[in-house]
């Protein structure tokens, strides 16, 4: 095996450990010990390739940022119906959560912050193309008339308000992992069956 492959195995290695700490466990705060620990390399590796550890960590956040943008994006750009787009938008959404559950919460920590999501412009067009496909499917029955904002709202509230509460959830509703697991995968056909009358 060649040495550049072999840096690029460990690097990988690393950013995905990293992620894993960071938001799939929501040990923001790991230590660069702590990850070199949970990757099975040596610490000084972790500062060889990425000069220190909050280097890491904003490395890690902004190509998860990147990957959610691609895919909501592809999705936005798809000839599919508006139905079979919202349902893979749900699937990869609830996937990606159910994943990397403290993503959101930290989205949020950093837009309250001055951190961009999106572009105001992207915004836009988001919010332009939904008004008129929303409208469409109001129009023809399949959906009840609400507004594009109260729209979004629910499917966000339905999407990830399952993910970040699952702590105060599992334990108050005394479920196991895997209980919780299972009600997690079933959410795409309760989301879908709530937002479309048939």
């Amino acid at each position: 095996m060649s040495q550049e492959i072999k840096k690029d195995d460990t690097e990988a290695l690393i950013r995905k450990t990293a992620k894993k700490l960071f938001f799939g466990e929501g040990k923001f705060n790991a230590t660069t010990q702590e990850i070199a620990d949970a990757a099975g390399v040596n610490r000084t590796l972790i500062n060889y390739y990425f000069r220190s550890r909050d280097n890491l960590f904003n490395l890690v956040f902004e190509e998860s940022l990147l990957k959610e943008k691609e895919k909501s994006d592809a999705i936005m750009k798809s000839e599919m119906t508006f139905r079979d787009r919202l349902t893979e938008f749900i699937e990869n959404s609830m996937s990606s959560a159910m994943q990397y559950p403290f993503l959101e919460i930290y989205i949020v920590t950093q837009m309250n912050q001055g951190c961009a999501y999106k572009t105001p412009e992207d915004m836009q067009k988001t919010m332009e193309k939904l008004d008129s496909e929303l409208k469409e499917e109001i129009e023809q029955g399949n959906i009840s008339p609400i507004s594009t904002e109260q729209f979004i709202l629910n499917l966000a509230s339905l999407v990830s308000f399952p993910t970040c509460m699952r702590p105060l959830f599992q334990k108050t509703m005394e479920m196991s992992n895997e209980t919780y697991e299972r009600l997690l995968k079933e959410r795409k056909d309760v989301i879908l069956s709530t937002i479309f009358k048939n």
